[in-house]
């Protein structure tokens, strides 16, 4: 059977047994974070409007990992960074959409920040996929949150969008060339982001009202992600014919980006990475400038969370040549850990240094990159390595304790399941027997046999009950 196979697909033993090694390091960690996902939408449907629930439903269909951080947050700012990100998704619909006519395109992108404001706007044939076209045919209900919003939020998002709209239509017709090209175009497309959820936190009094002035600080954090997004895109984007790697970055060790996805270039596509992956690195000092200053734990686990994951990325992108045969991620057990785990600046200090030595320990020296590498590595270190030596002495020491807690609680949550399915067999069975001694005590009539039963009524059946158990 289907199951079956399943089974068997797994492969060798030793490929099972890693399986299941990871099964059983991550299981706690991702059922945690399911019953928090589960708890959180919970909330948020029961007490929303109808605009409202489809605005966070949106926000899920969208973005499942950036959704999670921001239902996270507290209050009225949750809802404007909700919308903040709904009003920036559809302005990135309309960039990316190639179908879209671009004697429309442009002129949208322009006035975006103003058709937020009209009441009842939508666009149906703009959108990529389903999600994108829901998105934009509904954006009238996102408008109509975005209105209800505190004037000192919609200013913020009004002035972030418009920004981002005319650098969004400047790059339609110019291509990134230079360093400073890609810096800009990241600035255009996620520092600003940076820069617009700083003054959105000081407008929350959640912060500190310096985060206003924070813009060096604020663009860094929205390039560090962007950056990653880029380079671990290539296949994606290469085949969409949209790319954005510098080409002083790429013609260095090739004449056409597209010769990296031929095997024949795999040596010059690894090193033209590194080269990226380094420079990318540049911004986590900014990163953790950031994060050190941020007071709410809300605020804090929702800035720091996306940037430790764009740090695993990063680790996992470096000098691998499987980022120009497919898309390179994170196992979902490792991710669950990184949401449960970043709670405070000593947490994304741990988190750092270890992805900063993976990094530093898959150089390779005769990458023309290497030495440079390794200093951006060992400055990220001097930052992060005594905190992080604190973090990981406290973290073995609480390792046994927390693995039988977090044991347990599955252990207990797979066998009150069980126990539920135990009993509705049960009754089954029970509803069977009665249904077959009523036909066996009634009149046979003549010439007719007595029918015979194919389910036992003395004996427990026990494949009847475990074998849909395994099905499921």
């Amino acid at each position: 059977d289907k199951d079956g196979q399943a089974f068997r697909d797994l492969g060798s033993p030793r490929r099972m047994a890693g399986s299941l090694s990871a099964l059983h390091a991550y299981a706690p960690a991702l059922f945690l974070l399911y019953m928090r996902m589960r708890r959180t939408k919970q909330l948020l449907t029961q007490t929303a409007s109808p605009q409202w629930q489809f605005s966070y439903e949106m926000l899920t269909r969208t973005s499942r990992s950036f959704a999670l951080v921001i239902q996270e947050l507290q209050g009225d700012l949750r809802d404007a960074i909700c919308i903040f990100y709904l009003v920036l998704r559809g302005l990135d619909t309309i960039e990316d959409d190639p179908g879209f006519p671009m004697d429309k395109k442009v002129p949208l992108l322009h006035t975006f920040s103003e058709v937020i404001e009209q009441r009842g706007w939508t666009l149906t044939d703009c959108g990529e996929n389903d999600n994108e076209l829901t998105l934009m045919s509904n954006f009238d209900q996102i408008i109509t949150c975005y209105l209800g919003l505190k004037p000192i939020y919609r200013n913020v998002i009004k002035d972030i969008t418009k920004r981002m709209g005319d650098g969004m239509a400047d790059f339609l017709t110019k291509t990134v060339v230079t360093v400073k090209d890609w810096d800009l175009y990241c600035h255009y497309v996620a520092g600003l982001v940076g820069i617009g959820l700083s003054n959105l936190f000081a407008a929350s009094q959640l912060e500190d009202q310096s985060f206003r002035t924070a813009d060096k600080l604020s663009n860094s954090m929205g390039l560090f992600l962007q950056k990653t997004n880029i380079i671990r895109d290539y296949r994606e984007d290469i085949f969409s014919c949209r790319m954005f790697w510098p080409d002083d970055i790429w013609k260095k060790y090739t004449d056409k980006l597209e010769n990296f996805a031929d095997p024949h270039y795999r040596r010059e596509a690894v090193h033209c990475l590194n080269d990226l992956v380094t420079n990318a690195l540049q911004h986590i000092p900014e990163c953790l400038e950031y994060m050190s200053r941020l007071r709410n734990p809300k605020d804090f686990t929702f800035c720091a969370i996306p940037q430790v994951m764009a740090a695993a990325t990063l680790s996992l992108c470096f000098n691998n040549p499987e980022v120009f045969e497919g898309v390179v991620k994170m196992r979902r057990g490792e991710t669950a850990l990184v949401f449960l785990n970043v709670v405070d600046i000593s947490s994304v200090y741990y988190y750092f240094d270890h992805y900063v030595q993976v990094i530093e320990n898959k150089i390779d020296p005769s990458d023309p990159n290497a030495e440079r590498t390794r200093q951006i590595c060992s400055h990220v270190r001097q930052i992060t390595a005594a905190t992080a030596s604190k973090v990981r002495a406290k973290k073995e020491a609480e390792s046994d304790r927390t693995h039988y807690v977090l044991g347990g609680a599955l252990l207990l949550g797979s066998t009150l399941f069980l126990r539920q399915r135990w009993k509705r067999e049960r009754q089954k069975r029970t509803e069977q027997e009665e249904q077959q001694q009523k036909e066996t005590s009634s009149p046979i009539e003549l010439g007719s046999e007595p029918t015979q039963s194919n389910n036992p009524t003395s004996v427990f059946n026990a494949s009847h009950m475990i074998k849909p158990v395994i099905a499921k």
